[in-house]
């Protein structure tokens, strides 16, 4: 089962990997520049960047730490972050294929580890949470950005359901209270979450996936159709011919410290 996620994981996103370096979402947004500025970074750090995708985050802390390590499943996707570094020219960046839930790094290797809207991809989160607590210092940080559902279940029910919809890949987007649960018995200490209102452009999220049109229309009737309640909490709203212009969804930025056990 997880062997089969991680496989349509490597075949969505290796054809739409440019998409990820230059969508506005991944490439910009207030969430990116606030990890950084809470990030703490200093010049002698290692840092970890996992499922790094279009490199963002890696080419945002390069300039401030010793080195970097961008781990991704889908080697397209690390030649795509590749080449957009470099071409920023940065050079103290190595690319690493791999696993997030295996990580083929030592025992306390990192004094950071960042992960930028890429978790609700992965099968088996607890691997993931562990995996990370294994490779970070003692007094070292987690720093997680991810697209989070709502805790109402009827509202978590509907966006994770259209985010399938949308892509295959997608595993679940969890709850803000599911990750301070998990990462508190990982062994982390969470000091700090954020979260912050998202905007998603229905035209520009269906083709950074690479929708084919027949799905395309049948995911925007879904929306168009749903009940009020979710109408009002997604906001909605329709464009001057009345197809679907967009909706809001949400991320969260949490901050953990490992603490030994």
């Amino acid at each position: 089962m997880e062997d089969a996620m991680k496989n349509l994981v490597r075949q969505q996103f290796a054809p739409n990997a440019g998409k990820y370096v230059t969508s506005a979402n991944h490439a910009k947004g207030e969430d990116l520049a606030f990890l950084v500025s809470c990030s703490q970074a200093e010049p002698t750090m290692d840092v970890l960047d996992i499922a790094t995708g279009g490199g963002h985050v890696a080419n945002a802390l390069a300039p401030l730490v010793r080195r970097v390590t961008a781990l991704d499943l889908t080697e397209e996707m690390l030649n795509a972050a590749a080449a957009f570094i470099r071409e920023n020219g940065h050079t103290n960046v190595d690319f690493v294929a791999g696993d997030a839930e295996h990580l083929p790094f030592a025992d306390v290797s990192f004094d950071l580890v960042t992960c930028r809207i890429a978790a609700h991809h992965f099968p088996d989160t607890g691997a993931f949470a562990r995996e990370a607590y294994r490779v970070i210092k003692p007094g070292g940080r987690l720093l997680l950005i991810d697209n989070v559902a709502p805790e109402l279940d009827v509202f978590d029910d509907f966006y994770n359901e259209i985010e399938k919809q949308r892509d295959p890949s997608h595993v679940r987007a969890w709850k803000k209270t599911e990750w301070i649960r998990l990462f508190e018995h990982t062994g982390f200490r969470t000091e700090m979450l954020a979260r912050f209102p998202k905007r998603f452009q229905f035209r520009d999220w269906c083709e950074r996936s690479g929708l084919p049109a027949h799905e395309r229309t049948a995911l925007e009737q879904k929306l168009l159709q749903a009940s009020d309640a979710i109408k009002r909490y997604f906001s909605i709203e329709t464009d001057e011919t009345g197809g679907l212009a967009g909706f809001t969804g949400e991320s969260a930025y949490i901050q953990a410290v490992r603490e030994d056990k």
